[in-house]
Order: C-alpha cells, then structure tokens, then sequence
C-alpha cells in the first residue's frame, strides 16, 4: 500500500515515539510484506459482493457505496489496502443499480474516504442519493476529522447539513487524535446536527489496553462523539503485527464495565472473512 500521510498528522508524529501507537499506525513497516496463513486481499469478500462498480451489498436493505479511492491518509491496517489509491466507482451505473431496487433504504459512503471529495462534487454525490425516493438513510464513512480536521470547513458543514437525515462514523484509534484541532472539527459537525459516532480498530501496541481505551471514549463523549463500534482486525493481509487478540479485546471491555459510563462503551465486533456482515464478539468469554 502507498504511503500517504498529511503533513498536519506527520506533526503528531515528531511527538511519537520511534514505535509510538501513531507510528504504527501511519509508517509502513517491513512485516507488512509478510502474510501469515488465513490472510486475505480482500478479507471481507467485497468481490463478490459487488453489484456495481464501487457498489457492495453485503445486506438486504443497505449497501456500501467505495465513492473514491482516496484517503488523506492511508492506515496500514487497512482492509481495502488493495485499492488504495484507485476508486473503481462508476457512479451513473450506481445510482441506476441504486434506482432500480427499492428494497435497499440505507447507503453508507465510504472509500477511501468521500469527504476528501470537493465541496462541489460531494454536494452532487449526496443530492443524486438523496433523490432516490427509497433511500432514507446516508452515512458516511471518514478519517478526516481525525487526519485533516481543516477539511472540516464551515462550507462543507453546510454541505453536509443540507442532506441530512445523515450520520457520518468517524475513526479515532487513540486519545493522542483528540487535538484542539480535532475536537473542533467534531464540534462542528455536531452543532450543525449531524450525529457522530466513532469506530475504533482493536490494534496490537497502539490502543489494546485498558487506559487507553477508556481515555479516548471518555474524551469522544465530552466532545459529542458515541463510542459505537470497537473492531477486531479484520484478516487483511500484511496486518498480523497491528492485530490484537479477542480475547484482549473482551478483557477490556469488561474491565470497562463499571468504570466507565455505558455510552463509553462501544460494541465489540467482527467481519468474517467472505462477508456477510458483521458479527458481535461481545464483553464475555
């Protein structure tokens, strides 16, 4: 996978450690060149999944929609490493697949990541979904509050406010995200009425442990955010050193319990290789 990283994060980094959590994160290291048995490029069978070019259903009512290629930057524990960099969207062959079933309601956007999209092309992307009378539910996918909080411009909130109802998932994997810079492009979003809610990858070094976890979802509540989902890595090639264990994963979070307020506490899941959707891990066991 490419090497992309914007320079606002690479400022974090002068503060990390050589093998700091955002380090490892963000650097390519050698062992990514290994893949270890039950490793796969395409870890969650989107191949096959695909009805259209960029468009994956994987569920009966909703689908996934790769609106680009792109990321401000690229997470070496990415489970679309393969087409990082390069969108196989084509988007009039989407909408038309899109208008022709009814039954599909919900259409997350992600990518690479949509909001590293122009204000212009965005705006058209979501009012072209958003006319879809069948379509009642958008969300995105992004990093870029997280990567590129400057992105997160009072004219792309206003992009974004217009197509609501729209959730957007954001991806904060450690508290060290959570700048002034970031808290105020979540503020932004969420004083405009859009939900947030934050994804984290349960990542070996980086976050799975019990302070650091605790930390970024305490910090997440006060700025708006909901800890939703905490995801085992998915089985993408290259990724066995960032990869923490399920057993780890439940540890904490029933450590959690108790500790913490119950929105602090995210859903501990999991998407087997092939697809088919994601699959609760839960606290215990």
């Amino acid at each position: 996978m490419p090497l992309a990283i914007t320079p606002y994060y690479l400022a974090l980094l002068a503060d990390d450690e050589p093998d700091g959590p955002l380090r490892r994160t963000m650097l390519p290291d050698v062992r990514e060149a290994r893949q270890i048995t039950g490793e796969y490029a395409d870890p969650l069978g989107e191949a096959a999944h695909t009805v259209a070019p960029g468009l994956i259903r994987a569920y009966p009512h909703k689908v996934l929609l790769l609106a680009t290629g792109d990321c401000a930057s690229f997470c070496r524990y990415c489970t679309r490493a393969r087409t990082a960099g390069k969108s196989t969207i084509r988007w009039n062959l989407a909408l038309a697949w899109l208008r022709r079933n009814p039954d599909i309601t919900d259409v997350l956007i992600s990518g690479g990541d949509p909001l590293t999209l122009d204000d212009v092309t965005l705006d058209k992307r979501l009012a072209a979904i958003r006319a879809i009378p069948h379509i009642k539910l958008i969300r995105i996918g992004t990093k870029v509050p997280a990567v590129l909080p400057q992105r997160i411009t009072p004219a792309l909130v206003s992009v974004l406010r217009r197509h609501r109802p729209l959730w957007i998932s954001v991806h904060f994997t450690h508290p060290a995200e959570l700048t002034p810079a970031a808290a105020a492009a979540c503020r932004r979003l969420v004083d405009a009425g859009i939900p947030l809610m934050n994804q984290t990858v349960l990542l070996r070094g980086v976050n799975d442990d019990l302070q650091t976890l605790t930390r970024l979802n305490e910090e997440l509540l006060l700025l708006g955010v909901k800890p939703y989902y905490l995801h085992q890595g998915d089985l993408a090639a290259g990724t066995a050193h960032l990869r923490s264990t399920v057993a780890r994963g439940r540890n904490i979070l029933r450590q959690m319990s108790g500790r913490v307020p119950g929105y602090a506490i995210p859903l501990f899941m999991f998407d087997p290789p092939g697809g088919g959707g994601k699959m609760p891990l839960g606290p215990a066991g």
